[in-house]
C-alpha cells in the first residue's frame, strides 16, 4: 500500500480573489505572526485602497497617505521609509511594511473595529464603538473631520468608532461572498 501525501487547500480569505496567491499567502502569515484575522486585514485594506489592493494608491482627502493601508508621510518616516518609497513597491513587498505598522499593536487587534482603528486612529484601540474619534466642532483638529466626513453616515457632525468602521464592515461582508474570498 502506497502512502500519498495528503494536501489541503487553505481556507479562502476575505477579497482573496482580487489579489495574488503570493498576497494571499504574505496576508495570512502575517496574521498568524500578529495574531489577527486575515479576513480583518484584506477587509481593511480593501477599504483603504477602494477594492483595488493597489500599493501606490493615494488618499483622495489629499492627506498625502499612500498604499494598502493609507501611510501618512509621518507614519512612512517612522517606518524608515517614504510614502514614494511605498508606492513603488509592490503588493506584496508592501506587506512587509504593513506588518511591521501593525506590530506595536499585537495582542490587542482581536476585532475588526480595532484593526482598523490602528489604521485611522489608534488611540481607539479597546474603546466602545460609541467612542468619538471626530467632532466638526473640534478646534483643536479641525481637518480631522474634514478629512473623514465620509465616514459620519449620519451626517450629525460626529464620527464615532462605530460610524468609521461601518464601511469596513462592508468591505469584509462582501469579500467573504462566493467567488469574492479565495
Amino acid at each position: 500500500m502506497a502512502l500519498t501525501a495528503k494536501t489541503t487547500e487553505p481556507e479562502p480569505i476575505c477579497w482573496g480573489a482580487r489579489v495574488s496567491p503570493a498576497f494571499r499567502d504574505g496576508v495570512r502569515r502575517m496574521g498568524a505572526r500578529l495574531a489577527i484575522s486575515p479576513d480583518y486585514l484584506m477587509a481593511c485594506m480593501a477599504f483603504e485602497t477602494g477594492r483595488t489592493f493597489d500599493p501606490a494608491i493615494r488618499n483622495a482627502a489629499g492627506s498625502g497617505a499612500v498604499g494598502l493601508i493609507q501611510f501618512m508621510p509621518s507614519t512612512a518616516a517612522a517606518l524608515g521609509t517614504s510614502v514614494e518609497a511605498l508606492a513603488a513597491m509592490s503588493a506584496v513587498q508592501q506587506l512587509a511594511m504593513v506588518e511591521a505598522y501593525f506590530r506595536p499593536s499585537k495582542g490587542r487587534l482581536k476585532t475588526l473595529s480595532d484593526v482598523y482603528m490602528a489604521i485611522l486612529w489608534p488611540g481607539a484601540i479597546g474603546k466602545a464603538e460609541s467612542f468619538v474619534l471626530f467632532r466638526e466642532s473640534d478646534p483643536k483638529r479641525p481637518k480631522m473631520y474634514l478629512q473623514n466626513k465620509g465616514l459620519d453616515w449620519n451626517d450629525d457632525g460626529v464620527i464615532t468608532k462605530a460610524e468609521a468602521c461601518a464601511g469596513v464592515e462592508a468591505q469584509l461582508k462582501a469579500g467573504l461572498k462566493p467567488g469574492v474570498a479565495a
